[in-house]
């Protein structure tokens, strides 16, 4: 059997293409002359561009304004996880790792800076009832005591430990931690 051939024609949709304006070209094309330009001046000029914000020599709108407060970039953030909430999310006996952390929308893990340089806190708020075993930067001392008293573990992680891509991929054996002691 001879195979057939189909041929496509793609065309192009009437007035996908629209014309550009011809600017200079005498009084009849109604842009002939200063070309829409107007007279003279810096806009009428080649390359005459205004910056953005200029207002004519006069002080501009952002130099006006007084200027107040300070921002550090180098703060450090912390995504608070109450133990309330905790009780109600997890299983008894649950590891929550960063991974697990995220997978339950309780921190986000990140490439942006202010995600990166984010640490996990741990609070005291509410009870706990089920042993589990928690990963975290900081932990209250109420915290610690009730996830103890429950049956549970925490681990505090270093702070070299960022909230970033790569700590998904990383083994357990491999991240920095220490286990927390109850102190009496």
């Amino acid at each position: 059997m001879a195979e057939k051939e189909i041929k496509l024609k793609i065309e192009k949709p009437e007035g996908m293409r629209k014309k550009g304006k011809r600017r200079g070209r005498g009084p009849g094309s109604t842009l002939g002359k200063q070309s829409g330009k107007g007279h003279k001046g810096q806009k009428a000029r080649a390359g005459g561009k205004l910056r953005r914000g200029f207002e004519g020599g006069q002080m501009p709108l952002h130099r006006r304004i007084p200027k107040r407060g300070f921002t550090n970039i180098f703060k450090t953030n912390y995504y608070i996880i109450n133990l309330g909430n905790l009780d109600t999310m997890v299983k008894s006996n649950e590891v929550l790792d960063v991974k697990r952390l995220n997978d339950l929308g309780l921190i986000k893990i990140g490439d942006s800076f202010k995600r990166k340089n984010s640490l996990i806190k741990i609070l005291g708020n509410g009870e706990i009832s089920k042993p589990i075993t928690i990963y975290a930067h900081k932990i209250s001392k109420s915290a610690g005591d009730k996830i103890s008293k429950a049956g549970g573990k925490v681990f505090i992680l270093s702070r070299k430990m960022k909230l970033n891509k790569k700590i998904i991929e990383i083994a357990d054996s491999k991240i920095e931690k220490t286990e927390y002691k109850k102190v009496k």
